[in-house]
């Protein structure tokens, strides 16, 4: 063996023996590098705050979960729900639908959010990026469910009616916080999370419930 090829092996020997002795760091280790990272690598502009680096607890509880592969606890799953119904308010003029042409609107724009939305301008709530809402909309996702004649097949003729006011109810709770009726539900907490204002909620409400509205034809 020639001594060049010698030093070249005694090379990676130590390369290997240095590796070996270096300990792996640990998921922990890795999630706080990563959070360092982002935290000198952002700024906050616009409508991008800085908060959006630092989950909630629920949302830390559901990542990772999601990244696991194991399933919340029951417990777990049941406090978040609670935590999240408790965020839930009434229309403070005790009136749940707008008007649906502007809740189409709504459903339709994917703005806002960004570092580029200026502070206090409307976002949208891109309902089409995950649900089919109306018939006419020939593009949309399938993250959610089909939300055509929603009121319709929950037999809304009245929005107004004590029949209806078990489904209004349900359906306002859903948009304003999603996770007060599934834990770890990808939906946006739209009003938990300062997203649509209750007028664009109420509008959205509108879209689905109201007969005249074309979701409902």
């Amino acid at each position: 063996m020639n001594r060049k090829y010698q030093i070249a092996l005694s090379a990676v020997a130590v390369a290997l023996l240095t590796a070996c002795a270096t300990p792996i760091p640990s998921a922990a280790d890795l999630d706080k590098l990563t959070q360092d990272i982002l935290n000198r690598s952002f700024r906050a502009e616009g409508q991008a705050k800085l908060d959006r680096l630092s989950p909630d607890e629920d949302n830390r509880l559901c990542a990772e979960s999601d990244q696991t592969g194991v399933p919340l606890e029951a417990k777990v799953a049941e406090a978040i729900e609670a935590r999240n119904m408790a965020t839930i308010k009434a229309p403070t003029d005790g009136k749940f639908l707008g008007d649906w042409k502007e809740g189409e609107k709504v459903a339709q724009s994917g703005a806002g959010k960004t570092w580029t939305d200026k502070e206090g301008s409307l976002n949208g709530g891109n309902c089409y990026n995950c649900h089919q809402i109306s018939k006419e909309e020939l593009s949309y996702g399938t993250l959610g469910p089909s939300l055509y004649n929603y009121g319709k097949l929950r037999g809304v003729a009245n929005p107004a009616s004590a029949e209806a006011k078990p489904i209004v109810e349900y359906t306002w709770g859903k948009l304003q916080n999603a996770r007060a009726y599934n834990a770890c539900s990808s939906m946006p907490r739209f009003a938990h999370k300062v997203i649509l204002t209750e007028t664009q909620i109420k509008n959205v409400m509108a879209l689905l419930l109201d007969p005249a509205s074309p979701v409902n034809k």
